[in-house]
């Protein structure tokens, strides 16, 4: 029986959501890593942020992100230093599962599964705005940054009930792209940009609106955009310029294979427009027939 490109879409996000055992080894580590940061250094915040803590995480790719609001006493000047210290403890406590920096986070790499694989994002507190704590993060060029998680994880919540809860599965499909063809984007910048999307949609249809993000992030040129709860100033999508270049290619396939995909649709050809969708998510998507 064949499918149709709503059932493909339904069928796939099943796919995409992080399965029992995912979730259990994405918990499995937090207790150790907690007590090892709060016996060296103390912690005012130990929280799960990220695509995990918003429930738009992607099976088999994304990694579990926590939120350490460390004393500001035991932080140093330079942002490099404070994720130094951090990752000297981890490194300590954990010896052999190779720890390393990855701005703006100290990454423990546990396990076989990538839900396994944790990133340290290390905080200071600075204030209370709107109702939502803000952190100084590290920016990656040895100063500080300020974000906040709460407000963005909101920000999201928002747009989705507004949708229908049809937001969260609109961004993973976005994301899925991204891990499925190696495109070297910010996963904080799409969630950013789809949900700033979808803020001015009144319904989400998968198949139209993936493609409609798509050639949206192309047309851009992958802008830069100023954070729409107001707390980090810009959100850049790439972390360098030949990242940039890189992900520009394989958004300009991407917008092409979801444009045909769209077309296949209109003309009512559902089994050619999931190919093309197969091809866009890298033969991911589920087939044509059950």
């Amino acid at each position: 029986m064949p499918r149709s490109i709503e059932q493909g879409f339904s069928d796939f996000l099943v796919k995409l959501k992080a399965t029992v055992t995912e979730n259990a080894a994405a918990k499995s580590h937090r207790t150790s890593i907690e007590a090892c940061l709060k016996n060296n250094f103390g912690l005012n915040r130990f929280t799960r942020i990220g695509s995990f803590g918003n429930g738009t995480n992607v099976s088999g790719y994304s990694d579990v992100d926590y939120l350490a609001c460390i004393p500001t006493n035991q932080l140093t000047q330079t942002s490099t230093a404070s994720l130094v210290k951090v990752k000297n403890a981890l490194a300590t406590r954990f010896p052999n599962t190779g720890v390393a920096i990855n701005c703006p986070a100290v990454a423990v790499p546990f396990g076989k599964y990538k839900s396994e694989s944790t990133e340290i994002v290390v905080a200071d507190y600075i204030k209370e705005e709107n109702g939502y704590k803000v952190y100084e993060i590290a920016d990656c060029n040895n100063g500080w940054m300020q974000v906040s998680p709460d407000a963005h994880n909101a920000y999201v919540d928002y747009i989705d009930k507004q949708l229908g809860g049809n937001v969260k599965p609109l961004i993973r499909f976005i994301k899925a792209w991204k891990f499925y063809q190696n495109a070297p984007i910010s996963s904080f910048y799409l969630e950013m940009r789809v949900t700033k999307y979808a803020s001015q949609e009144k319904a989400i249809i998968y198949d139209i609106d993936v493609n409609n993000v798509l050639q949206g992030l192309l047309d851009s040129d992958l802008a830069a955009m100023q954070d729409p709860m107001g707390v980090s100033g810009y959100i850049y999508p790439c972390k360098t310029d030949a990242f940039k270049v890189d992900a520009l290619s394989k958004l300009k396939t991407a917008a092409t294979r979801a444009n045909k995909a769209r077309d296949a649709a209109i003309n009512n050809d559902v089994k050619t427009a999931i190919e093309w969708w197969q091809k866009l998510y890298n033969d991911k998507f589920p087939s044509y027939y059950l």
